[in-house]
């Protein structure tokens, strides 16, 4: 217990000394966290003697990781993906692969086993990496960030057939009935998944948040991450995959957020923990005795796949500069390249100083690419397309309202407040919608309005209005929860797309809600109706009562939104209700006409 409580004192130690001093000199929380392992690790100051021990336990921070990915992705959107996973992801493995296997057996005369196992596993890129370092630079959601997302996307999946194939190299029969067989066992483990997060997970996460209590919920939140990785794991997947698609069962859930929020603080730490463990990993002893082999063969191996990323992203149609960016996103090696070489070891297909050779390129690989990044973005990129800039920071001091997306309900609302000099701030994060707006005279700003630090730089804090316009429903409702939370003197007038927006949005609280169509549609009702010949006067009333009795039964929806077969039942009564007490209305309109006339 002393032994572990040491460890954990060393590694606080490390982090709290080098991260805020490489921030401060730009070089970024990556590097520190290598640096620091470095120094601590069992090749300079020995404090920490094993680092596999530390490194398998922090690779929960690449769970967590894909876990929160998934949370961000919907079914939909990961559909959307789908030919950037098995495009892309496929075509990149695949030409990286059988690159590095053909230069292994005719230029260095390897056998075949070695280097199809060397190539594959040099072919595959660390995901903790990348992705950490295009979520530092507000890079996740552009172009490149998204195909590199796809790309780790398929090799997480592909890692499960690669370590299987190794068998084929022993016994061709039994190897392929145990392929066989671990696809059928991820095929139902899928679909069963499907299952669990559609019903039990849905449920359990409902009656844990009726308790209204904050660490049982965190809880929950650890046994859904880590018993979706464990399982998976068990079915010969790999646990990364199994966090990645609970996420993204629970991606439409209410309770997406709060998820999110209550994992941030483990993922921080347990990647920190991975970085620190890949650091410590670097043997030291290895690369000075073959220094030239590792730094030849680690830039060979970099400059290669980059070359096959960078082509493979054109042949798909992507333009020069984020094809680039996705190359030097993915010109590292990765952490999985670790579970193959050990594999390999195992069934006698390779030897520990091959291991140790490739093991300390991959190692190399990812200390070199947060260097490589930041050159790319110092010197290389130049925003050629307007989807790769990075958010506006710079923002007018002392608004008094700022509107968040300028769409076609965005544009009229600021129209008018440009009409009475009312100081605001438009944010919107469609870049090309910001291009075409300021083309026009438009002062709108980049930023995602659901981030906390963007809004902060854009005024929350002395605002008074917030007007949530923007499109996407879930979006919406992220930046409300966000506003809620942290900007409590902004008062929030929200646009609803429909009528289901709306309801999330009450459900936060919010009481001015105007759903987008609403008004208008019924503007259209009475133009009908008078130019059928109704009295205007009788018009109005219908519209007044109509009103009133919709916004009892949204009201009374909101309540009963949890029982859908309720709800359901309340609304079809109540429409019939609507209808009756306006016939009747029209009716007794009627005879007091027809008493007058008489």
């Amino acid at each position: 217990m002393q032994s572990l409580l040491i460890e954990l004192l060393t590694l606080s130690t490390a982090a709290v000394v080098f991260v805020p001093l490489f921030r401060k000199v730009g070089l970024g929380a990556i590097l520190a966290y290598l640096f620091s392992g470095v120094i601590i690790g069992p090749f300079v100051l020995r404090l920490i003697s094993d680092a596999k021990d530390i490194l398998h336990f922090s690779e929960l921070g690449i769970v967590f990781l894909l876990f929160v990915i998934g949370l961000e992705l919907s079914p939909n959107k990961l559909w959307a993906l789908r030919r950037s996973i098995f495009g892309l992801g496929l075509l990149q493995v695949l030409l990286t692969g059988v690159l590095f296997c053909l230069v292994g057996v005719y230029i260095l005369n390897l056998p075949f086993a070695l280097a199809y196992i060397a190539g594959f596993g040099l072919a595959l890129s660390s995901t903790a990496f990348s992705i950490q370092i295009l979520e530092d630079n507000n890079q996740l959601k552009t172009s490149h960030g998204q195909d590199t997302f796809s790309v780790l996307m398929f090799q997480d999946l592909a890692v499960v057939p690669i370590v299987a194939s190794l068998s084929l190299f022993s016994s061709q029969t039994s190897a392929t009935g145990s392929v066989w067989l671990l696809f059928g066992k991820a095929v139902g483990l899928i679909l069963a998944f499907v299952v669990v997060g559609n019903f039990l997970i849905r449920h359990g996460l409902r009656l844990i948040a009726s308790a209204e209590t904050p660490e049982v919920f965190t809880a929950m939140s650890l046994l859904i991450v880590i018993g979706a990785a464990v399982v998976m794991e068990a079915a010969g997947l790999s646990m990364g995959t199994g966090a990645f698609f609970a996420g993204v069962l629970l991606a439409n859930s209410e309770y997406r957020h709060e998820l999110e929020t209550n994992l941030a603080p483990f993922k921080g730490l347990l990647l920190g923990l991975f970085f620190m463990a890949v650091g410590m990993s670097l043997d030291l002893v290895v690369l000075a005795q073959k220094p030239h082999w590792i730094l030849l063969l680690t830039f060979t191996f970099m400059l290669l796949k980059a070359v096959v990323v960078f082509l493979t992203a054109r042949f798909f149609g992507r333009a020069k500069e984020p094809a680039r960016n996705t190359a030097l996103a993915l010109a590292l090696g990765g952490e999985f390249a670790f579970v193959l070489f050990s594999s390999a070891i195992a069934q006698g297909l390779m030897d520990s100083e091959t291991s140790s050779l490739l093991s300390a390129a991959v190692t190399l690989s990812m200390a070199l690419t947060p260097f490589l990044f930041s050159f790319n973005q110092k010197y290389l990129r130049k925003f050629s397309e307007i989807s790769e800039r990075p958010y506006d920071d710079q923002f007018p001091a002392d608004v008094e309202v700022i509107v968040a997306g300028f769409g076609r309900f965005g544009q009229i609302v600021t129209r008018f407040l440009n009409v009475e000099d009312v100081v605001h701030t438009i944010l919107d994060h469609d870049a090309a919608q910001v291009e075409t707006a300021r083309e026009f005279g438009n002062k709108v700003y980049y930023g995602d309005a659901s981030r906390h630090d963007i809004l902060e730089a854009a005024g929350a804090k002395k605002a008074k209005y917030f007007v949530l316009a923007i499109d996407d429903p879930d979006q919406s409702v992220a930046a409300a929860k966000m506003v809620r939370k942290h900007f409590p003197n902004l008062e929030i007038i929200a646009r609803a797309r429909n009528r289901q927006h709306a309801l999330d949005l009450m459900e936060l609280g919010i009481t001015s809600v105007h759903r987008e169509t609403y008004m208008t549609s019924l503007d259209v009702a009475k133009e009908v109706m008078l130019k059928r010949g109704k009295p205007e006067a009788a018009v109005e009333r219908a519209l007044r009562n109509f009103r009133i009795h919709d916004e009892k039964i949204l009201t009374t929806q909101l309540e009963l939104r949890d029982d859908k077969e309720q709800m359901w039942s309340y609304t079809r009564n109540a429409n019939r209700e609507l209808e009756r007490i306006l016939k009747e209305d029209e009716n007794s309109e009627a005879d007091s006409n027809s008493v007058l006339n008489a």
